[in-house]
């Protein structure tokens, strides 16, 4: 059996992350030709297992391996196949294959499992491209609303509605809905930090996923100057203001983490290499983005809180002006306990012990979770971090995680193990 899952696994591996925009990395955006063609590779794998494929209206792909019992609540495992701009070979894509692996084991075997298993393979999760959390799993799942069809993606300006509706999709049947009604979600997926390479572990079970709060889009107005010519008390400076607002939060989050709460605090993008900046002038503007990530709803909001007596604090010793913009929110999610349990007991049998954590970025199982499902993550070892060309993984971590998975729902399947 954990021969069908390798192959598997290092096929789609393959065959997906051919599939991308010129490197370095590998890009694919989220309501691209070069996403559905990624979904494509599943489709007819599916098809040459036998599987039932279907997609919706959002253009989240499934694939059906029926199960012993009909009316059972059916199992869906899956991910995403979007990436960020130069992004890894694992974020997203493991997952899937995994998943893949998981049916392709059953049906390798002649086995049907418990309930019905569902791969579902869905499109949008990276956020980097519409200011929109889990845009494919909340499509699925009847969620997503008529304005948040409105935002524009980050490359062509156009918007999601167009997007979807140029790749296939019909966005008015997805805001009908009724959406997927709750059942099961595992999503196997790479951890985006170092803790379990660190600690030589395989994989862990995820018990939260942070929410986040984001101004995508912010800046600063100051007044260009002479370099040498304005003299200190009458600058204002916006490269300076933005170095007081990035030590401000970088003490706030060391003080907030001090108090035992949980605190992620990331400048991804800061702009101030326009035209108009030169070696001899004082900057008059600079753009930034700020993401601030919690386990804790109101850890954020009162971050958010002291974020802007910061920035209003800023204006006054600088003479400068913050435009935060809009912002954009993803709630904290508890996941499944019972599952992880599930899981967790399987691994045992296996010969491992995965732990439970927190995960730091945002998936589609948050979005499971928030609309009543019992879903739980994977998570796999990685080094050299996500979101980045040098994304890590042994395939062998995720066979392991796809048979503790398999065992979960199978006593049969333990007992061959």
């Amino acid at each position: 059996m954990s021969d069908i899952i390798r192959k598997t696994i290092e096929r789609l591996l393959e065959e997906i992350n051919a599939i991308s925009a010129p490197g370095p990395g590998f890009t694919r955006p989220s309501y691209s030709a070069l996403e559905s063609a990624a979904h494509a590779v599943i489709e007819r794998y599916s098809d040459e297992l036998g599987m039932k494929v279907w997609r919706d209206a959002g253009l989240n792909l499934f694939a059906r391996l029926p199960g012993r019992d009909p009316s059972a609540e059916p199992i869906f495992v899956g991910s995403h196949l979007d990436t960020v701009p130069m992004g890894g070979a694992y974020d997203g894509v493991a997952g899937v294959a995994g998943a893949m692996a998981l049916a392709a084991s059953f049906i390798e075997r002649g086995e049907a499992p418990p309930a019905d298993v569902v791969v579902i393979v869905t499109r949008a999760e990276e956020s980097v491209w519409f200011p929109v959390s889990y845009i494919g799993s909340r499509a699925a799942l009847g969620r997503l609303s008529a304005e948040e069809l409105q935002a524009r993606r980050s490359d062509t300006g156009r918007t999601l509605r167009e997007h979807m509706i140029e790749e296939g999709g019909d966005p008015d049947a997805v805001l009908r809905g009724p959406g997927l009604p709750p059942a099961t979600f595992i999503e196997m997926h790479i951890e985006q930090g170092p803790i379990l390479f660190d600690a030589a572990e395989p994989f862990a079970l995820v018990n939260g996923v942070r929410g986040g709060l984001r101004y995508r889009a912010a800046r600063i107005e100051g007044v260009w100057a002479h370099s040498g010519g304005a003299p200190r008390h009458l600058r204002s400076d916006a490269v300076f203001a933005l170095a007081d607002l990035v030590t401000a939060l970088d003490v706030l989050w060391a003080d907030t983490l001090e108090e035992g709460k949980d605190l992620a605090v990331t400048f991804g993008r800061v702009d101030a290499a326009s035209p108009e900046h030169a070696f001899a002038k004082v900057p008059g503007r600079v753009e930034f983005c700020v993401d601030l990530r919690s386990g804790d709803a109101a850890t954020l909001h009162a971050i958010d809180r002291s974020l802007k007596d910061i920035v209003a604090s800023i204006e006054q010793k600088r003479g400068v002006k913050f435009v935060l913009g809009e912002q954009s929110r993803s709630r904290p999610s508890s996941l499944s306990g019972p599952l992880a349990k599930r899981i967790t007991k399987a691994a045992r049998r296996l010969g491992t012990t995965p732990r439970q954590m927190l995960s730091g970025g945002g998936h589609d199982a948050a979005a499971f979770a928030q609309a009543g499902w019992d879903s739980v993550m994977v998570f796999l070892r990685n080094w050299n971090g996500s979101h980045n060309p040098d994304e890590g993984m042994d395939p062998a971590d995720l066979v392991d995680a796809v048979r503790a998975v398999r065992m979960a729902w199978t006593e049969k399947g333990a007992a061959r193990d």
